[in-house]
């Protein structure tokens, strides 16, 4: 096992009811700006119940953040947070809210001439934030219990990534009835991006670190199992969202990749397809993973041996077919969900792969994956093989 330090100071507040504790969670002081995408919060009543637990504070609400939340969204709340004095944010919404509070958290007490500059140094630059909490609503990112972000520059056509020991929550409100209103869609990407962040931290190479293997390998199994009832329940199933909810906060809460080499490269092809085309990032993550472990097959020959054996049961077969079966199974998983895992499925052909490999280099993502061996060349052949 690898040398590591974790530490992770948010306060996760999980089940029924308990938006009403904010009437405790959040500064009795506090000036709150609270921090939304859409009108959903608004029409599903959690704004009303979010505005009554915060009592006699003052609050006001800064709407509009995107599903890739970008840039130029993000600093209009920036001055707003700097015009009206506030000092407390509350993301009410799904990982794209709260990964652009992250930053605009960040960005208010910025002291250089552009924000952006923390997304080009990935966070290193933050010494400092204006303190926020989430009421999560769609569960797929675990944003609401890391302390890293992804933030679009629509005029740059980037997407970029952050983290800093600043941008941790200081707590978030988990409760699975307020994903009763979502969509399949959003039910869908939310189940394909928890399982690819766990496959990230996992699928890499042996280090003797069973505890980090095995709770891996069940919140996959966790996802497998209830992915497909999450789509087919004619009514939501509490213990279902719940599970869904706690598995994709646990995917990326930092547990897990304790003391193991982590990979990345899936996320880092799939942001620019996000970035130039507007695909959900979910679903970018299912056309590239597929494809990657495949051409990684021989570095990651150990631990895809283990992940078909363990969570696919695949014990039959020469090595190289048990390989074979571990990522087709995972392809037909996502399939299942609805998830295309081709380009094509998405009306992309092979003209988009130049436009995405100059996107990575001209990002630095020159090296990507656990052994900094994905480079373009090879991002090249990740994408031809998801044609």
């Amino acid at each position: 096992m690898l040398n590591f330090d974790f530490h992770n100071p948010t306060h996760i507040a999980f089940g029924k009811g308990r938006v009403a504790d904010l009437a405790t969670l959040v500064p009795a002081a506090a000036k709150v700006l609270i921090l939304v995408g859409g009108a959903s919060a608004e029409k599903t009543g959690t704004l009303a119940e979010v505005r009554a637990a915060l009592g006699e504070r003052q609050h006001a609400t800064f709407s509009g953040i995107e599903p890739n939340p970008s840039y130029e969204t993000s600093m209009k709340a920036v001055a707003q947070i700097r015009e009206g004095g506030f000092d407390f944010l509350l993301a009410v919404g799904g990982g794209s809210v709260i990964d652009a509070v992250k930053f605009i958290a960040a960005a208010v007490r910025f002291e250089g001439d552009d924000a952006w500059a923390i997304l080009e140094k990935r966070g290193r630059n933050i010494t400092q934030a204006v303190p926020f909490g989430a009421v999560l609503t769609l569960p797929a990112t675990g944003s609401e219990m890391n302390n890293g972000g992804v933030i679009t520059h629509r005029g740059k056509g980037a997407k970029l990534a952050f983290s800093s020991v600043h941008s941790f929550p200081k707590f978030s409100v988990l409760d699975p009835t307020k994903t009763y209103t979502l969509p399949p869609q959003q039910l869908a990407n939310g189940v394909v991006d928890a399982f690819v962040h766990t496959v990230e931290q996992y699928l890499t190479y042996p280090v003797n670190a069973p505890v980090q293997d095995r709770f891996a390998e069940g919140i996959l199994q966790t996802l497998i199992e209830i992915g497909p009832r999450l789509l087919t329940a004619p009514e939501p199933v509490y213990d279902d969202r719940a599970n869904l909810m706690w598995a994709a906060t646990m995917a990326l809460n930092g547990l897990i990749g304790a003391g193991v080499p982590q990979d990345w490269a899936t996320h880092m092809i799939g942001h620019e397809l996000t970035a130039l085309h507007n695909i959900d990032h979910a679903r970018t993550l299912a056309i590239v993973l597929p494809a990657l472990l495949n051409e990684r097959r021989v570095p990651k020959r150990e631990k895809l041996l283990q992940f078909g054996e363990r969570v696919w049961g695949i014990t039959t077969g020469t090595d190289d077919e048990r390989i074979t079966a571990a990522i087709e199974r995972t392809r037909a998983f996502f399939e299942s969900m609805g998830i295309a895992t081709r380009l094509s499925g998405y009306g992309l052909g092979a003209d988009t792969i130049d436009t995405v490999v100059a996107q990575l280099e001209a990002h630095g993502m020159v090296q990507l994956g656990e052994q900094r061996e994905v480079t373009p060349a090879v991002s090249r052949r990740i994408l031809e093989a998801a044609l």
